[in-house]
């Protein structure tokens, strides 16, 4: 996969890097292995990179985007959508992050 910064901005009231990118390989990438790319590419962890948009261009291997890196994962998890967050992690991330509620222990019955 090649990936090509086109364009960036710092967004320091917000604590993150906005990237515009694109992607050239012979089918479309999973969001998974671009995040993986921008966090080699920015030297910091998969957990503060979240994909924005991915635009697969029609007859070509371009694939062009937008993505969020954060300065540390809490600031993302604040600012970023639940969704755009569902759709980087996955939905058994989210679920396996979420404390699972534990049933109500069965109080002693009394005599």
């Amino acid at each position: 996969m090649k990936l090509e910064l086109t364009s960036t901005k710092i967004n320091k009231v917000v604590g993150r890097k906005e990237l515009a990118f694109k992607v050239t390989e012979a089918s479309t990438p999973s969001r998974a292995d671009v995040r993986r790319e921008i966090a080699v590419l920015m030297r910091t962890e998969p957990d503060n990179v979240y994909v924005r948009v991915l635009e697969a261009k029609s007859g070509t291997r371009v694939t062009t985007g937008l993505a969020h890196v954060y300065n540390n994962a809490v600031t993302a998890e604040a600012v970023e959508p639940k969704y755009i967050i569902t759709r980087n992690k996955g939905k058994e991330a989210v679920k396996a992050e979420k404390p699972a509620a534990t049933p109500a222990a069965p109080e002693e019955e009394k005599k």
